[in-house]
């Protein structure tokens, strides 16, 4: 067996069940009477309004995407932007998004269209913010090691479209809103801040999280957020109207790899689709259940696969090139420490782990052996947060380029009996 090979292939598979050429005609229905307008925001954005006008014809809309992820359209305007911080282009096209949403009737659909990303790519600060006071708020919350959810909370109350805004923008217009879960338990009102969803939170909610972990933001961030916010409530009447719907999420796409297997003689085993934590320490508590499976195999035993989804986090930064991902399979070989029958591959589900345009790495019982004979010390390259240029010297980087889908981080750990 072709190891490396082979778990690529599965993450193929998990990519290539959440392709929104896949799920959209599944959640469409026909193209409904009178105005239509689609907006959208996301890594998969694109893709989605892709597949609704494969489905519906030309539409008017726009839609924002992350830069290099954008695809052909017939009418709906696709706007590249940055992320994971947030640009001019970014706070322009929200601006004009939510211009065309406004002046709405009764009697007109909007179809929204948001996926794993776009708490950056939609960018509209609360009065009294700049766009660099937001931009420092997104790296200081990246920083931080706070998990997602906790960081959408603090976005939605210094904004003017997060935590429901979008869809009270659009009322008393009927909406739909078509969404890829990047977020553990797929929660709608954690993805991409949920824009189209009512939030509970309040803004001391939000200064209670800057306070635990302690997060430095500028006085104007902080000025706004003891004022109080805008978000709306899920009892507010403008989200009558508005219908959520998940269309794919980390779980289906772990499934699928699972499917994918086929009449291959291999125990598979889903950890979870919902793990968070410190990339290093999850990789460390795998690594320690993988050993333990294989302490208990006796040559001939079928292999074990485990897989996992989610969304694993880095506390702080050492100046290095580095993901969640790629954190993970370099803690992962360093506690294998060179064991045989373990190969395991960690990645992003949308091509990008962290800021660099790599998905993640393969780690096999020769990693070590690799950097050592190349003088790489595995050990400094982690405590650097280096591990993407750890995996590129030792070629064990995965690059697939914009996979135009995200359901978060997918791994995937092949156990075999040693001997």
């Amino acid at each position: 067996m072709d190891h490396i090979k082979f778990l690529r292939n599965l993450f193929q598979a998990a990519v290539a069940a959440a392709d929104p050429m896949k799920t959209i005609p599944r959640a469409l229905g026909e193209k409904p009477e009178g105005r239509v307008v689609v907006v959208g925001a996301g890594k998969a954005s694109a893709r989605m309004a892709e597949a609704v006008e494969s489905l519906w014809g030309p539409c008017e809309g726009l839609v924002i995407t992350r830069y290099g992820y954008a695809r052909p359209t017939q009418s709906i305007e696709i706007v590249e932007a940055a992320h994971p911080v947030p640009d001019q282009a970014a706070l322009e096209a929200t601006d004009r998004m939510l211009s065309l949403l406004s002046g709405l009737g009764e009697e007109d659909f909007v179809l929204a269209l948001i996926s794993g990303g776009g708490s950056s790519l939609l960018c509209a600060p609360s009065e009294g913010i700049s766009l660099g006071d937001m931009q420092i708020v997104h790296q200081a919350l990246l920083k931080s090691g706070a998990p997602i959810q906790k960081m959408n909370t603090v976005r939605k109350h210094i904004s003017r479209i997060k935590g429901g805004q979008l869809a009270a923008a659009a009322h008393p217009a009927t909406m739909l809103s078509l969404m890829i879960s990047d977020v553990a338990g797929d929660d709608p009102s954690d993805i991409a801040s949920g824009v189209t969803v009512g939030e509970n939170t309040t803004s001391q909610s939000a200064l209670s999280i800057i306070d635990d972990y302690e997060i430095e933001l500028p006085t104007s961030v902080m000025v706004v957020l003891k004022q109080g916010s805008s978000v709306i409530s899920p009892s507010d009447r403008r989200l009558e109207t508005v219908r959520n719907q998940i269309i794919s999420a980390p779980s289906q796409s772990l499934e699928a790899a699972r499917d994918a297997l086929g009449d291959m003689d291999v125990d598979c085993r889903i950890l979870g689709d919902a793990i968070e934590g410190e990339a290093r320490e999850e990789a460390v508590r795998q690594v320690e259940l993988a050993l333990e499976v294989q302490s208990r195999m006796i040559s001939g035993d079928r292999p074990v696969l485990l897989l996992s989804g989610g969304e694993c986090t880095v506390s702080g930064w050492g100046g290095g090139i580095g993901g969640p991902n790629a954190e993970f399979a370099l803690a992962a070989a360093i506690a294998l420490d060179g064991g045989v029958g373990i190969h395991l591959l960690a990645c992003d589900t949308d091509g990008v782990d962290g800021a660099a345009e790599v998905a993640g790495a393969v780690v096999h019982p020769g990693t070590l052996l690799l950097a050592a004979e190349m003088g790489l010390d595995p050990n400094a390259y982690l405590e650097r947060n280096d591990s993407h240029r750890f995996f590129e010297q030792i070629g064990g980087q995965v690059v697939t380029g914009p996979t135009l889908t995200n359901v978060n981080d997918f791994r995937a750990i092949l156990i075999e009996a040693k001997g």
